[in-house]
């Protein structure tokens, strides 16, 4: 069995996976933040590289990260680094010894595994790697299948798959300390569970969103648009209690057509309950209902540790609210109009998030998180078209590209001060609210340009033919 303990404040080298990149930064700062530690990289840090060099932590905060995080890989002591194998062997002699010894004992079994990132290495060329580091003072046996101690050689040839240098831009080595929970992305994997929609969210976006909320045991979350509860069942893995509304009575009720391909009818268990018993969370199962987003029916206290959700933005799933003889404008007198009230009627975006920012301001904890998602028009996106609210901090913007002229902004914020009440209309007098209105024609602009983008692909198949 490895040995779990190791002198405090070490260097210790995290290894990302290289996907959702904007994702990887909130992600590992809301684990830090969860232990009380700050996020302090060393010098020359790169965002964007598969290997982040951390420093004023424990070992016991490098496992607590990893015990959570998808963005990330695995994580190392790190014993020394290098732009060069030769400069990587001067680090390595420098590294203490005391911290080294109580890996290589006589008594104990190790094994060094090779890693490279954008190259593929022969196995000759591996073995090689590893005949080189015979300076340092293994005592141990070594033992491939069930080593108690596992050390990594992490050679980095840069990002760029079309442009692979000959050597590696820089080398790390360390003692293998924890692997990240990439598994649970496959193991939560929205292809073999039992309830889905149409726009369920991927297993591996839910969990980042928990994460970015900083969700944890006991906390109370709540999705307002609940669909079939992909964020509910990525939060309670995390111990948290869930419910959520959703306006869909079928979806919340597991009633009408399915999604599934050759199947016509949702089977009788097929709902958001099932989905957390699927993965054994159902006693953090609260409930949830038919309820419309823009009119809610919670009691005016602070009740959520975090509103985590995926607003509709029209595509695939439609935006409305119940409709309400409040809704009608009276006719000028001795005009006679007939007196209808629609089911339903259009819930303009700018009108989604104003409430969802208004509602997470009264019903969020102090100290609370709201994580949502923002659909955007990228040729006219901008940074002002980002909702804010008097009463929450920005805390990140991450995007995720949909198509060639959309994305969507994950938007994390935090609770900072109890509303006031003119809190809930101080956006009608900022001036980003009118760029920020442009969210309601995001169905148009999305087919406009998805039009554009076809006119394109037919006119490009017409000269081929011709």
């Amino acid at each position: 069995m490895a040995l779990t303990k190791s002198h405090p404040f070490l260097k210790y080298l995290l290894h990302l996976a290289h996907d959702n990149l904007d994702f990887r930064l909130p992600e590992i700062k809301a684990l830090l933040s969860l232990r009380g530690k700050p996020f302090h990289p060393y010098e020359n840090f790169n965002e964007k590289s598969p290997f982040w060099r951390l420093k004023d932590l424990s070992e016991e905060d490098v496992r607590g990260i990893m015990a959570r995080s998808v963005c990330a890989k695995s994580a190392f002591e790190l014993w020394g680094h290098g732009q060069t194998h030769s400069e990587l062997r001067t680090s390595l002699l420098n590294y203490p010894l005391e911290n080294m010894s109580p890996f290589m004992q006589k008594d104990s079994t190790y094994r060094i595994n090779v890693y490279t990132f954008n190259k593929t290495l022969e196995f000759t060329d591996r073995l090689k790697r590893i005949d080189a580091l015979d300076y340092l003072p293994f005592e141990g046996t070594v033992s491939l299948k069930s080593p108690q101690h596992i050390f990594c050689l992490l050679e980095d040839y840069g990002t760029d798959p079309n442009s692979i240098p000959e050597h590696p831009i820089h080398i790390y080595f360390g003692r293998w300390i924890a692997d990240g929970q990439r598994e649970l992305i496959r193991s939560h994997s929205v292809k073999n569970r039992h309830f889905i929609g149409n726009t369920s969210m991927d297993a591996g976006l839910s969990l980042i969103m928990a994460n970015h909320a900083k969700v944890k045991e006991n906390d109370l979350v709540f999705d307002p648009f609940v669909g079939t509860g992909s964020l509910l069942v990525a939060c309670s893995h995390f111990g948290a209690y869930v419910c959520g509304t959703d306006i869909d009575y079928n979806t919340i009720h597991g009633k009408g057509r399915s999604s599934r391909r050759n199947q016509k009818w949702r089977g009788p268990d097929e709902n958001i309950r099932a989905n957390l018993r699927q993965y054994g969370t159902e006693k953090m199962y609260l409930d949830v209902m038919v309820s419309d987003a823009s009119k809610p029916v919670w009691r005016n206290a602070a009740l959520f540790d975090a509103i985590i959700t995926d607003p509709p933005y029209g595509i695939r799933e439609s935006t409305r609210r119940t409709g309400s003889h409040k809704d009608i404008t009276k006719p000028p007198e001795g005009i006679y109009v007939e007196s209808h009230v629609p089911v339903s009627q259009v819930y303009h975006l700018s009108d989604i998030f104003t409430d969802l920012l208004n509602f997470s301001a009264q019903h969020l904890v102090m100290g609370g998180t709201l994580v949502y998602w923002l659909p955007v028009y990228q040729p006219e996106y901008c940074e002002e078209m980002v909702p804010l609210h008097p009463c929450l901090r920005l805390i990140s913007n991450c995007e995720q590209t949909l198509s060639s002229h959309t994305s969507r902004r994950l938007i994390t914020m935090e609770k900072i001060k109890e509303p006031e009440e003119l809190d809930s209309s101080a956006h009608l007098a900022d001036p980003c609210f009118s760029p920020y209105q442009g969210h309601n024609a995001f169905r148009e602009k999305y087919f406009s340009g998805l039009n554009k983008k076809c006119g394109k692909d037919n006119n490009k198949s017409d000269v081929n033919v011709e």
